[in-house]
């Protein structure tokens, strides 16, 4: 095999890949073992005709195309690491030449590691992310554990009726042009009046009726519905209202702080709540920070990421999105259907977020390079360890799984890390900057 280079503009390159013909004839032969029992030839039995018999009823290429994506995936990764380049991107393949008795050529092109150019990067001047909470706040989370607190009861009075926040139960039928529906029929439904589980204003549509009402609620579906028959169709549903039962909050008194804390008043469990709020505000602020001073120092670095390279890491962030979706019980396939969107339309909005990703990294690297950082055996020992403990296995074992390629990875991840920790170390973090007060704010406030 030889490989030649060729660089291109942008960051991309060209290999030409020569695969002497004998390398090529054994992968037709490959290719006929393979397909042979697909073919059907009189006088002989399925799966026994001779390679040349075929060839000879079906061409002398029949056998081509196999042969190629076998030859492809034999010699691209050899080709690929002979020629030297920091490959970042899936190879486009072009055939240059494919005849009897001839070397097998071909292209690949692909996007190479641009260079980084790296402005200004140390003692970068960032505002720093303020951490306040007030009192507001604090009544917020307060709100919340007595929301999870609360006590479902059921309105004992007949004639109570339907209001917003109630829990109702109801038998209900959907009709549409005085059809039943499928998927349009339930029994003993609990429907929180104010959710907007159900479509439209079914919901609204029950306040004021009281316990034994049969209600005829109207509601159009929406026109982008998951089920086509129903879009943007008018339907009836006869809906029985069963039962109502509203919440009982707890009221807000020392019994109740002690009940779901650790404190014995209010005034002190409030207290905690601040701190906890407090302490959860200031983690993010330092992440927020941090993303600043990284912000900041991309804005200043220059570098010419080809369009390839941002298309195979859209491409992988989409194929990550699927893995995610499927994980959650829900096909990819299905997926689209809903949303009415296609693998292309999702990848073109992934383009931005990917390129902003690549450039991050490439700074990361170029810092790191530039103030030669290095990550000890000791700290990927140490990481190897925290995996090894999370999935309750023993080091050595994570190591096998994780392979060279995973190891490099891991490496490169933590050294980019420590390239996060020296700029935030190295930034300036300032006290944003107060707002001027206008003449008229001052007056008011005055």
């Amino acid at each position: 095999m030889n490989v030649n280079v060729e660089k291109l503009e942008h960051n991309m390159a060209k290999l030409t890949v020569t695969v002497a013909v004998d390398v090529f004839n054994a992968a037709t032969v490959k290719a006929y073992n393979k397909s042979k029992a697909k073919f059907s030839v009189p006088g002989f039995r399925k799966g026994k005709t001779p390679k040349e018999m075929i060839e000879k009823m079906y061409g002398k290429g029949v056998f081509y195309e196999d042969a190629v994506d076998i030859v492809l995936n034999d010699t691209y990764p050899e080709a690929a690491k002979e020629s030297g380049l920091d490959i970042q991107s899936r190879p486009e393949i072009d055939i240059v030449e494919l005849a009897d008795g001839k070397d097998f050529v071909y292209t690949a092109t692909v996007a190479v590691k641009p260079e980084v150019k790296l402005g200004e990067y140390k003692g970068i001047t960032v505002e720093k992310t303020p951490v306040t909470v007030s009192a507001a706040e604090v009544n917020e989370k307060l709100a919340e554990v007595r929301e999870q607190n609360a006590r479902i009861i059921e309105v004992e009075n007949e004639k109570a009726k339907i209001k917003k926040d109630n829990i109702v139960t109801i038998d209900f039928e959907g009709f549409v042009d005085g059809v039943a529906f499928e998927g349009g029929k339930g029994e003993d439904y609990p429907l929180t009046i104010g959710s907007h589980s159900f479509i439209d204003t079914f919901e609204d549509q029950l306040i004021g009726h009281v316990k034994g009402d049969e209600v005829d609620v109207n509601v159009t579906f929406p026109e982008g519905y998951q089920a086509k028959e129903l879009a943007g169709k008018a339907a009836l549903f006869k809906v029985l209202v069963k039962e109502i039962k509203e919440k009982q909050l707890p009221d807000l008194d020392d019994e109740f702080a002690s009940e779901v804390s650790e404190f014995d008043t209010l005034k002190e469990y409030k207290a905690s709540l601040k701190k906890e709020i407090e302490e959860q505000k200031a983690k993010a602020a330092a992440q927020q920070n941090e993303n600043n001073v990284i912000k900041a120092v991309v804005e200043k670095a220059e570098a010419d990421i080809p369009e390839a390279m941002i298309l195979t890491v859209a491409d992988n962030m989409l194929n990550e999105y699927a893995e995610r979706l499927k994980n959650q019980g829900i096909p990819f396939d299905q997926y689209m259907k809903i949303t009415g969107q296609t693998a292309d339309s999702l990848r073109d909005q992934m383009k931005d977020s990917a390129k902003q990703n690549i450039m991050t990294n490439l700074v990361l690297e170029a810092v790191a390079e530039a103030e030669d950082l290095q990550i000890a055996d000791e700290k990927i020992e140490e990481e190897i360890k925290k995996l090894a403990d999370g999935y309750k296995m023993e080091a050595e074992t994570v190591k096998e799984i994780m392979g060279e390629e995973g190891l490099k990875n891991m490496k490169a991840d933590l050294r980019c890390q420590a390239a996060i920790d020296f700029l935030v170390a190295e930034a300036k973090l300032v006290a944003p900057k107060k707002e001027k007060k206008t003449a008229e704010k001052a007056e008011k406030e005055d």
